[in-house]
């Protein structure tokens, strides 16, 4: 089966490519010929997960899933949440946005956060939402050189090291994303 997952994020594309069964082929916006950007003006995460969703479906009519992702911190009244890619500003800037995150928590002792991702699919003129939550706290300065994002900055609930210290194979397993794509690929495999 091919499947187009709708991102540019080239971070994201290995990341999920690890995760899927040999009998997916994945299929990305570059491998599409989708160059443009897919806005993302709603307010959710699940909204605008579905917005990329349809975007591809409509204007290339094939089945597709997209995610979004949001970091969001309790002490913050959940911020960044689904403003995180563009929390420091428009340009997308990991770092900008973990310093943002840092200094608006710096005098703030509790930093409890989670990252939650949503899915949709669009399979068979079907629309399906999966999501994945993984708790965790914020460090005090970023850690490590693996992953993406706000991974330098975000320990699991469980764990002592942040997402950029932890192998990717463990990161998979545990992850918001990794948990939301497990109930994709368990819905792929009985429809």
């Amino acid at each position: 089966m091919d499947l187009v997952f709708a991102t540019h994020n080239a971070n994201k594309l290995k990341e999920v490519s690890l995760l899927l069964p040999k009998d997916i082929r994945l299929i990305s916006l570059k491998d599409l010929g989708c160059n443009e950007e897919i806005p993302e003006t709603e307010t959710t995460l699940k909204a605008n997960a579905q917005l990329k969703a349809d975007y591809i479906t409509k204007h290339y009519g094939i089945s597709c899933f997209a995610d979004d992702t949001g970091l969001i911190i309790d002490a913050l009244n959940g911020e960044p949440g689904v403003h995180s890619a563009r929390y420091a500003g428009i340009e997308k800037d990991s770092e900008k946005n973990m310093e943002k995150v840092l200094i608006n928590l710096k005098h703030i002792t509790s930093r409890t956060a989670r990252f939650k991702t949503v899915i949709a699919l669009n399979l068979n003129k079907k629309r399906t939402l999966f999501e994945g939550v993984v708790e965790g706290t914020i460090t005090k300065e970023k850690q490590g050189t693996k992953g993406f994002g706000y991974d330098p900055i975000f320990i699991p609930m469980g764990y002592d090291q942040t997402f950029a210290q932890l192998s990717i194979n463990i990161k998979n397993k545990i992850s918001h994303r990794g948990k939301a794509l497990q109930k994709l690929m368990a819905y792929l495999t009985n429809h």
